[in-house]
């Protein structure tokens, strides 16, 4: 099996011999492909929807897997066990509910070693709620595909760390390992922000516009600093 650039990076964060535990896991192709590669002892596909459950277990059968790939209806970690697994995967998720699936599941992710993670929205409040909540960020990857960017991170249990707002907005990790993709990135929202902030100039004065204007400016700091990091 061959997957995406972003699925493939996810599972690239997986630790050789993990057991994993992966949540909304769609297609079953993260669970299917690092067994296939025989790099989990064990692999639990979830998903909340009975519908991409089926599909999966059909992915699952036509690989000749049925017996080492398990398949559980579940509301994020709701149908997984303390112990089932040592690490949790949730990507292709909004951002607010891989913090809901966290929360709610604290019984789980206590007895969890890894969680990697790639939010689709609200990246920043990931980091936070890690970062503020025992997890802490040691690894971070980020692929553009199809015109779109993925950044993912790979958290364990350990003590919180100090973090510049940017460093939430865009990756700790990232910025250490001077990431090409996440410079690309940058590069590409400052020219977005600076076109945005021309046109809304130019435009007739009013409390949202004002508002609007500070939300770019206030964006636009945050990625001068972050830039500066490539300086160095």
């Amino acid at each position: 099996m061959e997957l995406s650039k972003r699925l493939y990076a996810v599972a690239g964060l997986v630790t050789e011999g993990a057991s994993v535990a992966d949540i909304g896991t769609d297609h079953g192709y993260i669970p299917i492909w690092l067994t296939e590669r025989n790099m989990v002892k064990k692999a639990i596909a979830l998903d909340i929807n009975k519908g991409p459950l089926e599909r999966a277990k059909r992915h699952i059968a036509i690989y000749g897997f049925g017996g080492r790939i398990e398949t559980r209806l579940s509301d994020g970690l709701k149908a997984l066990n303390p112990g089932e697994a040592d690490t949790m995967i949730a990507a292709g998720m909004g951002g607010a509910l891989i913090i809901k699936i966290l929360e709610e599941g604290k019984h789980i992710t206590e007895s969890l070693s890894s969680f990697i993670l790639q939010p689709q929205s609200e990246i920043g409040k990931v980091r936070r709620y890690l970062n503020s909540h025992g997890m802490r960020i040691v690894s971070e990857d980020m692929v553009f595909e199809d015109g779109k960017y993925y950044p993912m991170m790979c958290a364990i249990h350990g003590g919180e760390e100090v973090y510049e707002n940017w460093e939430y907005l865009y990756g700790k990790r990232l910025f250490e390992n001077k990431h090409p993709v996440l410079f690309e990135y940058l590069r590409y929202r400052k020219g977005i922000n600076e076109k945005i902030l021309e046109r809304l100039r130019k435009q007739e004065a009013s409390d949202r516009m004002s508002e609007r204007i500070q939300e770019i400016q206030a964006e636009l700091k945050n990625i001068g600093k972050a830039l500066k990091c490539y300086e160095r």
